[in-house]
């Protein structure tokens, strides 16, 4: 098992907070051995601890709602402070009720789930400053390497470009296999975490816009351009239709959305993004035989390794040129642009020049899959190989 110590380092301070301690992330990111090795911790200190897991259906009917949920964790305190872990708690109808309950009796509340509405404002309105949150994801490529060396296989950065770092899915032994596990994974989280908690009706609309959404990862989107294309494929649909779907995807984390930064207002423009996958095996199960997009997703890996590290990221507009990413922390700020490779004379030239007229305040990177060094007097070039092991830029 991966100590995913990067999560537990974040949490720890909070063990005996009557903060609610909340987890989100998508489904099957590791959020419930998260729950579990923070469990571990605390009962090897002689703490006690109760454990629910509201994806089971037995523990579903056990304890359908916030009444019943609170009644039950009533009985089982004791003296000693308890340590409550509510695993998928969304599950649990008026579970925002049960929380600003908990908080208040003798115990320490954990909460997971893979719907953001975990953090809806209505909810974070009601616990102002009774809250704090932890965004977990799937594996990076440093946790990858532990896994795979503590389970004697091999996995490399091509395997990572393709399958991601989905934990379960590094445990399958074979291509189809893996394919297998993710397209199901797939199925859940579009099917029914989606199309059954929203009640979608045009079902196939809904699967065609996602599809084209998740095999397009790290482009340039707006509404619009999804609608007008869609009108191409003969699939009649609405600009605010969009926005929802949209909307549904970011609430179970399928999706991330990159706003520009404007150079002159020196903020975020939230109506030009570009969209990236959760994981880019979701780019991958769409791709009809071989032909993976490496090239997009890398640079959807390097989004999820900055945010992983903590950066505040931005697409940057340097006065009509691209750059993929305006990474910020501590108060540095770097300017970063993703390339599968830049051998080719036309593809230096282009990734190169996308850094003209910047002044050397901030730090110029370009990350590509190169072996060979090609940093210049102003621009570093760092090998996609070593970034992976980085802590920070």
């Amino acid at each position: 098992m991966v100590i995913r110590e990067h999560y537990l380092k974040q949490i720890r301070p909070f063990y005996d907070s009557d903060l609610i301690k909340i987890i989100t992330g998508i489904r099957r990111c590791g959020k419930s051995v998260i729950l579990e090795q923070v469990q571990d911790e605390i009962k090897a200190a002689g703490k006690p601890c109760l454990f629910l897991d509201f994806d089971l259906k037995p523990t579903r009917n056990l304890i359908p709602d916030a009444d019943v949920l609170i009644d039950y964790i009533d009985k089982c305190i004791k003296k000693e402070k308890l340590y409550v872990f509510l695993d998928e708690i969304q599950n649990v109808k008026e579970w925002n009720e049960a929380c600003r309950t908990l908080r208040l009796m003798n115990c320490s509340v954990f909460i997971s789930g893979s719907n953001s509405k975990l953090l809806s404002k209505e909810f974070t309105k009601e616990l102002s400053g009774r809250y704090i949150s932890f965004r977990v994801r799937p594996f990076v490529y440093k946790e990858i390497l532990e896994y795979a060396e503590q389970n004697n296989k091999e996995y490399s950065i091509s395997d990572y470009l393709v399958w991601g770092g989905f934990p379960a899915a590094l445990a399958q032994d074979d291509i189809a296999a893996k394919k297998r596990y993710l397209t199901d994974l797939n199925d859940t989280i579009v099917y029914n975490d989606l199309e059954n908690r929203y009640k979608i009706r045009k079902k196939e609309e809904f699967e065609r816009i996602v599809d084209y959404i998740l095999i397009s990862n790290a482009r340039i989107f707006s509404a619009k351009s999804i609608a007008d294309y869609m009108k191409g494929k003969n699939i009649s649909v609405s600009v605010p239709t969009v926005i929802k779907y949209l909307g549904y995807l970011k609430e179970a984390y399928v999706i991330a959305d990159v706003a520009l930064y404007s150079p002159k207002a020196k903020s975020k423009l939230n109506y030009y993004y570009k969209l990236y996958d959760e994981d880019v095996s979701m780019n991958s199960i769409r791709v009809s035989g071989t032909r993976y997009d490496l090239t997009h997703n890398l640079e959807n890996i390097v989004l999820n390794e900055l945010l992983f590290m903590g950066y505040e990221v931005t697409v940057y507009d340097n006065k009509g040129r691209e750059i993929d990413f305006r990474a910020e922390k501590d108060g540095k700020t770097y300017l970063i642009q993703v390339a599968y490779s830049v051998a080719e004379d036309k593809a230096y030239e282009r990734e190169f020049s996308a850094f003209s007229n910047i002044d050397n305040s901030v730090k110029k990177i370009i990350i590509t899959n190169d072996d060979i060094d090609y940093s210049t007097s102003t621009v570093y070039h760092y090998k996609l190989k070593d970034f992976l092991m980085m802590d920070e830029l």
